[in-house]
Formats: structure tokens, C-alpha cells, sequence
């Protein structure tokens, strides 16, 4: 029998001590994350996830119809491309900051459209293959260019406006961006991706995501044409051991010559080892990202130490530190510790 409705979701307290230089911050950040799945028939799922803070929204909200081997999921989604974030909401069970690749796919990158997905089941392995088209992700890329590489925890919401640093070049460009909003130049992106996983042991994934934004300038903001090319692997082990590691690379620009301009290729990589014992759970990821266009350019390493022990099957408590080696104009090293108390239902 079919459940009607399910809940899911959690609530998290935090507290962040952060060196950045010679500067010193110490924050306390509260967030709660909400989803919901409406299942009125075999082949019919209706999903909402909202997260509620100073500027909560809709982070989530699609439909999957479901038939034989094929599935169409329509709507506001994630493409399936994270090793890490592998929890409910996009959730990660192995750190609290995200890793240098997905805190851009959870600040930019989330279609608004269609992806039909066909999957099949052989003897000893599972084969996916996908397509898809979007529009309303028109501006992904600009925090790279503008901004470069960050390691967080965000999770934009629709409509939300993203802080820039100053603009000086483009004084008709707001000083905030919308990643995911209303379409700006009525063209469509497409997706594709490709995965063979052997079930419990290992996975590995190729997708590419292509926005075909046309550069231009509408309502103070640009269409950024944005290009990245996706490499995932996972590996399993039989005693609570996962290895995984995601390659991400591509292009982004907006504007044309003469006039002022923006192109950039970009990547980011990064390794995790995760260790379950017990109540416990420790990690270990490794970070590498880079940008290099005709503003500026980027070169940067990350280390990152993860614990966590759930006190309950619904309480997880955690603590992570995390060192960033980076330059972008100024040095950008830092370290961050983070602790954090999580409510999950």
C-alpha cells in the first residue's frame, strides 16, 4: 500500500569560528530544511523541499511519472551528479561543508525543466542513461567569474539574490545575481549523463550540463553561457568504508569583444574517504579547483576533517575543520571550524 504523504527533514544549529588573513569571525547560523513526497499512485510522485532562514524558499519542487524502465521527472531538481551530497534535501552524511565543486551546484546550478531517464537492470549491474531540457538557469557562472571557488553549505532557493564583490567593469551589472529564476533569453539548455553502477559496491557517472546562454544583457543581469562536464566515481566497501570523488570542468563567459567581456575555463576536483564505526562516522576530503580567464584567475587546495556521532537515530552531532589555501587577487587562505547539532526527522 502506498504511503499518501511523507515528511522529511531536519533542523541544524551551528557555530563557525573562521580565519580568514589576519581576520577573525565567529558566527552562529540556524537552518531548517523541509521535504515533502505526495504519492497518489505507483507512478506518480509529487516532491517539495523549502528551507526556511533569513532567506528561505523552494530549493526542490518536481514531479516523477514513472513507467516500465523510463522515468520523467519535470519541475525545479538537482541532476543526480553528487557523490556527496547523497542524503535527503541534497544533504551530505559525510561533512558539513560541501566540497569546492557542489557548493557551486547548490549556489548556481539547478534546471528548471525535463529529464527523461531510462534505466536497466542486467545480471550484476544497473546501466542509466539520461536527457533533459531546462531553462531559468541562466546566470550560472557568475559567481566563478565574479566571486571564484567558495566551500559552504548554501543551498539557494528560488529567486534568492547571491551577493557579488564590486563590478567596477560593468556598472549596469547588479550587485547580486539569481541563479535561479525566471528565464532571461528564451533559449534552452540541455542535459545528458550516463552511469553503470554495481549495486553496494561501486558507481561511476559522466554528465554534462550546457545552459547555451546567449551572453547577453537583460534587466541589469547577464546570460551567462555556461559549459561543465561532470566525472563521478563512488566505491563501497563491505565494512562501512565509501571512497568517492567527483572532476568537474568547463567554460563560462558573458559579454563579447569589444565590448567589456567575461571568459573563464574552470575545474574542481576532490577525493573523500568516510569511515563508519559504531555511532560514529569520520572523513577525510580533499579539494583542488581552479579558474583561469582575461579577469581574474584562481588556483586553489582545500584539506578537510570530518567527525560525527549520533547521539540518536534522529540527533547527530558534529565537528569539522577545514583549511583553504587560495589565490584570487589578495591571498584567500583560511581555516574554518565548525560545530554543529542536527535534528533529523
Amino acid at each position: 500500500m502506498l504511503a499518501a504523504v511523507i515528511f522529511s527533514g531536519f533542523v541544524a544549529a551551528r557555530g563557525i569560528h573562521s580565519e580568514l588573513g589576519r581576520q577573525k569571525f565567529d558566527l552562529i547560523r540556524d537552518q531548517a530544511d523541509l521535504g515533502v513526497d505526495w504519492t497518489p499512485a505507483q507512478w506518480l510522485t509529487i516532491h517539495a523541499h523549502g528551507v526556511a532562514r533569513k532567506h528561505g524558499g523552494v530549493a526542490e519542487a518536481y514531479a516523477d511519472l514513472r513507467g516500465g524502465e523510463f522515468r520523467l521527472r519535470a519541475g525545479q531538481f538537482f541532476l543526480p551528479t553528487s557523490r556527496e551530497n547523497t542524503d535527503r534535501l541534497w544533504s551530505s552524511p559525510y561533512t558539513i561543508s560541501f566540497s569546492a565543486l557542489n557548493t557551486w551546484i547548490g549556489e548556481e546550478v539547478r534546471p528548471i525543466g525535463a529529464e527523461l531517464q531510462w534505466q536497466h537492470l542486467t545480471s550484476n549491474a544497473v546501466v542509466t542513461f539520461a536527457g533533459g531540457a531546462f531553462r531559468g538557469n541562466d546566470t550560472m557562472g557568475t559567481l566563478l567569474g565574479w566571486r571564484g571557488w567558495a566551500m559552504g553549505n548554501r543551498v539557494a532557493v528560488y529567486d534568492e539574490v547571491l551577493p557579488l564583490p564590486p563590478l567596477p567593469r560593468f556598472p549596469k551589472q547588479r550587485r547580486g545575481t539569481v541563479p535561479i529564476g525566471r528565464d532571461l533569453d528564451g533559449r534552452t539548455g540541455y542535459t545528458a549523463r550516463a552511469r553503470v553502477s554495481l549495486p553496494e559496491r561501486a558507481t561511476i557517472q559522466f554528465a554534462r550540463i550546457d545552459n547555451r546562454g546567449d551572453r547577453e544583457l537583460y534587466r541589469n543581469e547577464y546570460s551567462w553561457q555556461t559549459k561543465v562536464n561532470i566525472l563521478s566515481g563512488e566505491i563501497d566497501g563491505a565494512h562501512g568504508t565509501t571512497l568517492a570523488s567527483e572532476y568537474g570542468w568547463g567554460s563560462t563567459g558573458m559579454g563579447f569583444a569589444p565590448l567589456p567581456f567575461v571568459q573563464a575555463d574552470f575545474y574542481a576536483a576532490y577525493a573523500l574517504l568516510s569511515q563508519a564505526f559504531g555511532r560514529n562516522r569520520a572523513t577525510v576530503r580533499i579539494d583542488v579547483f581552479g579558474t583561469k580567464g582575461n579577469t581574474e584567475s584562481e588556483a586553489g587546495r582545500a584539506w578537510t576533517l570530518a567527525w560525527f556521532y549520533e547521539l540518536r537515530k534522529s540527533v547527530r552531532l558534529g565537528a569539522e575543520f577545514a583549511n583553504i589555501s587560495a589565490q584570487r587577487g589578495a591571498n584567500a587562505d583560511g581555516r574554518t571550524l565548525t560545530l554543529e547539532a542536527r535534528y533529523r526527522f
